[in-house]
């Protein structure tokens, strides 16, 4: 039975109980020596002339152990190569390439300074831990180095400039500085598609356009840019030549009747305008067309006609002529003289002539009011005269009357007004007897006496 244990020695529980804590030994001396790297991002963009750090972290199971980090460099151009080493916080630069290259142990982290555009490549960081078991890990980052992209310049091909539906344009962009430079195009400040006409070459530094139109010409700007920097060119607009389009005459608005008719009167000034639109600006010229006859009269684009020298009507046509694009265009209006001018100057005539009528016969009015006012206030006599001549018999035989009544002769005191009527050598006497009234006297013609009529009686006394 003992022979049976001795054969069998973890066959017991406490054998079982050795057996688990050998295994747990066993696991914790391999987890001692294990390392984990990190890094915080796989791609860094670096400047060209500017520090750079390349962060990078590390742990281990235990302090009580070696520790080297090393950083290795590795592009298509120059291959692989050992960039710095450090163990247990010692650092060993490597002598090409240490005076770039700085490292400050505990930590992992790589400074690069200055950058320089061989430095674009893949980094390694590798760190290993020694102890009872050797253990390492490392980790990649990827560099990229750019130089910013400097204010593109645009350049316009022929530059003298290009006929439209004739000739092809050619816009290329260009940077003096910059790496991995991207280009795009822009017209009025959108983006530039590709169509029939737009044409961009394969790294977008060019834009063809075929044929040209009057519709490219605007603003084109190109956008240049890189992982690191983005800059814009001024803006550039193609010369085109193009027209004549939208061919029109125009004159002052109260001449024109209809859509290529005006009418003016005699003697009346009037002045036609031709524009259309172009590039070069057109050539103007001007005909009469009369009596089955087309006659040149005048260059450029205004058209002065003094009306009393043309015929009733005629026919006018404006020709406009772009000597680049060779293209011309005509357009043709009618002028018909009326007597509108003459009627206007007679009406303007006698206007004034009513309104002179108009002012002679208030100042006429004025006058005469003054006047008879005036010979009221200075020669009472006449009106006082003209007054009793104008009185009905009545009056008289009433006033007759009343002094008899009532007045006695003593009391006929006052204030009289004696009018004398003059004398004729044909008059005849009348005997007194025969006159009853003062009426009498003044009715009979051919009395010759003094006629008295009082104006004026003092108050009576009380």
């Amino acid at each position: 039975m003992g022979h049976d244990v001795f054969m069998d020695p973890f066959g017991s529980k406490t054998s079982k109980t050795h057996l688990l804590l050998y295994e747990i030994c066993i696991l914790a001396i391999g987890t001692c020596g294990a390392v984990t790297v990190t890094v915080p991002t796989e791609l860094i963009l670096g400047t060209v002339g500017q520090p750079l750090l390349l962060p990078a972290n590390y742990t281990t199971g235990t302090k009580d152990q070696n520790i080297q980090i090393t950083w290795t460099f590795q592009s298509q151009s120059s291959g692989s190569m050992l960039l710095v080493t450090a163990i247990n916080n010692t650092l060993t630069p490597d002598m090409e390439h240490g005076h770039r290259f700085f490292l400050s142990p505990p930590s992992a982290s790589l400074l690069i300074n200055p950058v320089e555009l061989r430095d674009d490549g893949e980094y390694t960081i590798k760190v290993t831990v020694s102890g009872v078991k050797v253990a390492s890990a490392s980790r990649q980052l990827t560099v990229h180095v750019n130089v910013p992209v400097s204010k593109p310049v645009v350049r316009s091909d022929p530059a003298w400039g290009a006929v439209e539906y004739v000739d092809n344009a050619t816009l290329t962009c260009t940077v003096n500085k910059g790496t991995k430079v991207i280009y795009q195009w822009l017209k009025d400040g959108k983006p530039l598609l590709a169509s029939s006409r737009h044409i961009f070459s394969s790294d977008n530094k060019m834009l063809f356009i075929s044929p040209v139109l009057k519709d490219d010409l605007s603003n084109y700007t190109c956008v240049a840019k890189n992982p690191i920097s983005v800059n814009e060119s001024e803006p550039i607009a193609p010369n085109i030549y193009y027209g004549p389009y939208d061919l029109m005459v125009k004159s002052e608005p109260r001449f024109k009747v209809r859509e290529g008719v005006f009418a003016v009167g005699k003697g009346e000034p009037v002045w036609f305008k031709c524009s259309a639109n172009s590039n070069p600006p057109n050539v103007y010229s001007w005909f009469q067309k009369a009596n089955n006859k087309t006659t040149p009269i005048q260059w450029g684009p205004m058209l002065n006609i003094k009306s009393e020298k043309v015929p009733e009507k005629a026919d006018y046509m404006c020709c406009v002529y772009n000597n680049i694009t060779g293209k011309r265009d005509e357009t043709q209006f009618t002028l018909i003289l009326s007597a509108t001018g003459q009627e206007r100057q007679k009406q303007k005539g006698s206007s004034l002539h009513s309104l002179a009528i108009i002012v002679g016969l208030s100042l006429s009015l004025i006058v005469c009011m003054l006047l008879y006012f005036f010979l009221r206030r200075y020669f009472p006599r006449k009106v006082i005269k003209e007054e009793l001549y104008h009185r009905s018999p009545t009056d008289y035989i009433r006033a007759h009357q009343v002094s008899e009544e009532q007045e006695p002769p003593t009391d006929d005191y006052g204030i009289y007004e004696f009018v004398a009527v003059p004398a004729s050598a044909e008059f005849q006497q009348v005997p007194p007897d025969k006159l009853n009234t003062v009426y009498d006297i003044i009715r009979v013609p051919d009395v010759h006496t003094t006629v008295y009529d009082v104006i004026c009686h003092s108050p009576k006394t009380s």
